[in-house]
């Protein structure tokens, strides 16, 4: 009935309509699922010998973490945990380049772990803000 353009643009929309209504904390929820999203199809792409496409993958997850969580770190917020993110991240993107070069899942998986330990913790965040919200 609906072509594949035309549930491609159905998608589309229901992304940005997320987007723009999304709160600053769920747009960087947004974010981690995007580059973990990114880091499992690199995976499987690696497993299937698709190397194009696992590339492809690797890119956005670097993309997603340089250019979306370590480019949104309030610098000038006081204590040490931007510029440890900031660190982590830059960690993250060069493992993320040399497991593209050498085809290293284990890489990947390292990765992987540590993105979502930082991830679980902003969910965390996220909830416990929430619910101080609701009993005022």
């Amino acid at each position: 009935m609906y072509s594949q353009s035309g549930a491609l643009s159905y998608q589309k929309v229901g992304v940005e309509s997320a987007v723009m209504s999304a709160s600053p904390h769920q747009l960087i929820v947004m974010l981690f699922d995007g580059a973990l999203s990114a880091l499992v199809r690199a995976r499987l792409f690696l497993e299937q010998g698709d190397l194009v496409s696992k590339g492809e993958a690797l890119s956005k997850a670097i993309s997603i973490i340089d250019n979306g969580l370590k480019a949104g770190l309030d610098m000038n917020a006081e204590g040490d945990l931007s510029n440890n993110l900031a660190s982590l991240y830059d960690y993250m993107v060069r493992r993320l380049l040399l497991a593209n070069m050498h085809n290293d899942v284990e890489t990947i998986i390292e990765v992987e772990g540590l993105l979502n330990n930082i991830a679980d913790a902003w969910k965390q965040i996220g909830e416990t803000a929430s619910t101080h919200q609701d009993m005022r």
